[in-house]
């Protein structure tokens, strides 16, 4: 047992020297700028509207008693039974039902599953203009949070406030990667028409900045896995766990039939 447990602590020393020599490698990001150069392109980051998406809509003017009837009232949050004094009455958003529609005051049931956000901005003021002159639209996407998992500093879930939010944007967001890490096989999580789909992104590559997935999109899920060292240790750990779990209950098992026999001894004296 002894020799066995030796074995195990030289290949997995012997194992750490020999990845460490890689270590530098594996953390650097785009690794091939030099040959990418100057070939980025620009990639589209516009969010698309999706079923169950909440929205935030508020149209203004230079007269607000003209725009007035196109904006939802705001709602108290104190409920029946509350013992608040005072509360802040707070702005009512737009839920998108399952066939994409929301219903919006003067104008009705409008289509906006598919929209871009500046795409719904532009039809509202280009139909809010036939009635009030220089109507100003502001739309704001309410539930776009991203989900970071796996091998980062501090995983969680991120609540974006900005349109355009890439992969690095959420990886500086949660501290970066570990070292533990495998940056050239980071998992993207999407859900595309009901599906998820899974898509895999090599942060090594400087190619990257060209991805359609670059840019993320409302529960997007990134997840990073460990490499092997990672692995390797977990599986040592636990080993060593389940061992120190035994002899822990052999030692106890010895010490309980030690007190027996030796009060067996004294009894029969």
């Amino acid at each position: 047992m002894r020799k066995n447990n030796i074995l195990i602590l030289l290949i997995g020393v012997f194992a750490m020297l020999f990845t460490s020599c890689r270590t530098g490698e594996s953390l650097t990001y785009f690794q091939n700028a030099d040959e990418v150069g100057e070939s980025i392109r620009n990639v589209d980051y516009a969010i698309e509207i999706v079923p169950a998406d909440e929205l935030f809509i508020s149209v203004n003017s230079l007269v607000p008693e003209a725009t007035a009837i196109y904006n939802l009232p705001l709602s108290n949050p104190a409920q029946a039974g509350s013992l608040e004094l005072t509360t802040s009455p707070k702005n009512q958003t737009y839920i998108v039902n399952k066939d994409g529609n929301i219903q919006f005051p003067v104008l009705g049931q409008l289509h906006v599953a598919g929209m871009t956000i500046h795409e719904l901005t532009e039809m509202l003021t280009k139909e809010i203009s036939k009635d009030v002159e220089n109507p100003i639209v502001r739309v704001q996407l309410m539930n776009f949070r991203v989900n970071v998992l796996g091998e980062v500093k501090n995983p969680g879930q991120i609540v974006v406030t900005t349109e355009r939010f890439s992969i690095f944007d959420a990886l500086a967001t949660v501290g970066d990667l570990t070292e533990y890490g495998r940056r050239e096989n980071v998992t993207l999580i999407r859900e595309v028409d009901g599906v998820r789909t899974y898509h895999r992104i090599n942060l090594n590559d400087a190619n990257v900045v060209n991805s359609p997935y670059f840019y993320l999109q409302q529960n997007d899920v990134i997840y990073v896995e460990p490499n092997k060292v990672r692995k390797d240790n977990s599986k040592y750990n636990q080993n060593n766990s389940f061992r120190i779990q035994v002899v822990s209950t052999v030692v106890s098992l010895a010490s309980v039939i030690s007190s027996l026999l030796i009060a067996l001894v004294i009894n029969n004296r």
